[in-house]
């Protein structure tokens, strides 16, 4: 069973979201690629940061998980003190542990949170900050809105 997530679903819960985001004071944005981009881009426009940084991160062909989790560029967070760290789901969480282990590793002295969309009891990661709780596959507007079909453009 999957469940649809539009557009105007995605714009409510992210300003609910960002309310729950804004009294950590956030100075940069670290987006878990590409899942957590739509929601960072939107995240950093209402509260005004503009360090966005990304880490690509491969779990998931499709709807199938793989064994291991590749992940792949780094940031520089030099001298700053909170850092948000955003996905769209914590469906299994090892992505999320995956990429904070690195972050906290790397960066010790920065206090790291976690904001997702949503969030699986299941998973192993729970976000500091979440607006959803899923119990099906979520298909994101963005994954489906904007496939391209020659047929659909004359």
């Amino acid at each position: 069973m999957k469940q649809y997530y539009s557009y105007e679903d995605f714009r409510d819960d992210t300003r609910k979201l960002i309310a729950k985001v804004k009294p950590f004071e956030p100075e940069a944005v670290v987006t878990i690629a590409r899942g957590g981009y739509t929601l960072s881009h939107a995240i950093t426009e209402g509260l005004h940061i503009r360090n966005l940084q990304s880490v690509r991160t491969e779990l998931y062909d499709n709807e199938t998980k793989r064994e291991n989790i590749t992940m792949y560029g780094s940031c520089e967070l030099e001298g700053k003190e909170r850092v948000l760290v955003v996905d769209d789901i914590s469906d299994s969480g090892e992505t999320l542990m995956h990429v904070m282990a690195y972050l906290k590793e790397t960066f010790p002295q920065i206090e790291f949170k976690i904001a997702t969309l949503f969030y699986k009891k299941t998973s192993k990661c729970i976000p500091d900050f979440y607006v959803n709780e899923a119990t099906t596959w979520i298909e994101f507007f963005w994954e489906k809105d904007f496939i391209y079909d020659e047929g659909e453009l004359s």
